[in-house]
């Protein structure tokens, strides 16, 4: 009888835990089961990295996008109407071999910078000179030719320069002086000058009020005795 017993009770425990080792194989083993949860979760954490890394791509698209449109727009910008009080100049600027110069006079005269100064200095069968802001004041004549927009960028020289007729270059100081002002030859043979100011661009009509200006009556400082002024200068595509 006790034998009895004992095989029901055995019998009775091989099945309880057969039954218990069955339900904890059902829960899925979170490093082994390639189809379990924590799987689930990096393959969520991988469509989130990969559409936040799409975003940033779609950011720097449009960044490079408006960057290049800048710049088209910037390169469009290849004429300038000099209005003067004597008629109007009309100049190509070189961005290409010039640029940050041609950028400089473009950006100058898009803020009205060069409104109402005045060509301060006239030397004929030379060069007309005008872009400085200190002539605007006739309280400071005695420092025409002084001035400037505050700050000198560098030279773009390439050592070949020659100065023809109509040749717009910019005034300087000496070396890599440059700030606003310019000159424009008015010499028929052209100008004999070392090549050490910076040509950004050429006279493409309006020569003859260049040559009107050049032969103003001037003092013995080369100013001229009566006002040449600089209304504005209107910027233009091609």
């Amino acid at each position: 009888m006790k034998k009895t017993a004992v095989l029901i009770m055995s019998i009775f425990l091989i099945t309880v835990l057969s039954a218990c080792s069955q339900k904890k194989d059902t829960i899925p083993n979170p490093i082994s089961d390639p189809g379990g949860h924590i799987s689930g979760m990096v393959d969520l954490n991988k469509k989130a990295g990969e559409d936040i890394q799409n975003a940033v791509n779609k950011e720097n698209e449009k960044l490079t996008n408006a960057l290049n449109e800048n710049n088209m727009n910037e390169q469009k910008t290849q004429f300038a109407l000099i209005k003067t009080s004597l008629g109007d100049i009309k100049v190509e600027l070189s961005f290409d071999s010039a640029p940050k110069t041609a950028k400089n006079f473009s950006d100058l005269a898009k803020k009205g910078f060069y409104d109402g100064t005045k060509f301060h200095r006239v030397i004929k069968g030379f060069m007309i000179q005008g872009g400085d802001p200190l002539s605007k004041d006739d309280s400071q004549k005695s420092m025409w030719g002084t001035g400037g927009p505050g700050y000198k960028f560098k030279d773009e020289l390439t050592g070949k320069e020659k100065y023809l007729q109509g040749t717009l270059a910019m005034a300087n100081s000496g070396p890599n002086t440059n700030g606003s002002q310019f000159f424009i030859v008015t010499a028929s043979l052209g100008a004999q000058l070392p090549p050490s100011y910076t040509v950004f661009g050429k006279v493409i009509s309006g020569i003859d009020v260049a040559l009107k200006i050049e032969n103003v009556k001037t003092a013995s400082n080369d100013q001229p005795v009566d006002d040449v002024v600089i209304y504005n200068m209107e910027l233009m595509g091609k």
